[in-house]
């Protein structure tokens, strides 16, 4: 059974050069167009099955964030549709949606309760956030005092401790120092071994290796290829390689 549907999936952005552009299109009522087109996604559609780990590869701009975003439902497609089954947890702008003035307990709380987890589950399991975040005392004081990886920590413990059965993360691994980013990883493998699909953004080949059972290569807002880790990556790699070729070519033009 599938637990992601991309379905066909574009997704538009309209380019202002200047911001009076814009308000000319609403004065004029959009009678006359003063922005350009810009598709971050065109046409994508793929299936995740329940119990897979896929990465999204390609170079940054390629549409991966943009396409895990619209899956999480934080943004919606242009054109297409979206089919997402199971409990969705999203490890995206970690903290960003904490209110400063509550306390990291009351926090983890609130964010339960939007991702749709009851609140009597949210205090079950408090403590086990808590002592996984390790934020000590901290924890019932206003997230204002917190230091940013203190943040980060108690969202990611948040996000990952409430057993999802489909975990998105976007390049969100770079979380604390080296023995928690361990210790992370330690828990996603752990909830892949339990059956939790999971679908992440990275430019590491070496977790898609790792962690992954199949890969998504995008480039320019399209699919280039899926498959398996082993014969997506070297794609991946070869697509970056060449890129890197390009740059430095640009470079060395640009420095004479």
């Amino acid at each position: 059974m599938h637990s992601i549907q991309v379905r066909a999936v574009s997704k538009k952005y309209n380019i202002y050069d200047r911001p009076t552009d814009r308000l000319k299109e609403i004065v004029l009522r959009n009678k006359r167009s003063f922005h350009r087109e810009f598709w971050a996604l065109s046409d994508i559609s793929l299936n995740v099955e329940r119990g897979d780990s896929v990465a999204l590869l390609g170079p940054n701009g390629s549409g991966k964030s943009t396409l895990l975003q619209i899956v999480a439902g934080v943004l919606q497609p242009t054109k297409g549709s979206i089919g997402v089954r199971g409990r969705t947890t999203a490890i995206l702008e970690l903290g960003s949606g904490f209110q400063p003035d509550y306390t990291g307990r009351e926090n983890v709380v609130l964010n339960g309760i939007i991702l749709g987890i009851p609140e009597k589950e949210m205090i079950r399991r408090l403590d086990q956030i808590a002592d996984f975040a390790e934020v000590g005392d901290f924890f019932d004081q206003p997230i204002r005092t917190y230091s940013s990886g203190m943040i980060v920590r108690l969202a990611f413990a948040s996000m990952i401790n409430v057993e999802p059965e489909i975990l998105l993360i976007d390049e969100a691994m770079a979380v604390g120092d080296r023995r928690f980013q361990l210790k992370c990883l330690d828990k996603i493998r752990e909830l892949r071994a339990n059956g939790t699909t999971l679908v992440f953004v990275t430019h590491e080949p070496t977790m898609c290796y790792k962690y992954c059972q199949n890969a998504v290569l995008l480039n320019g807002g399209k699919i280039v290829e899926q498959g398996s880790v082993e014969q997506v990556v070297p794609l991946y790699e070869k697509l970056m390689s060449e890129e890197g070729v390009v740059l430095k070519k640009v470079f060395v033009q640009a420095s004479a």
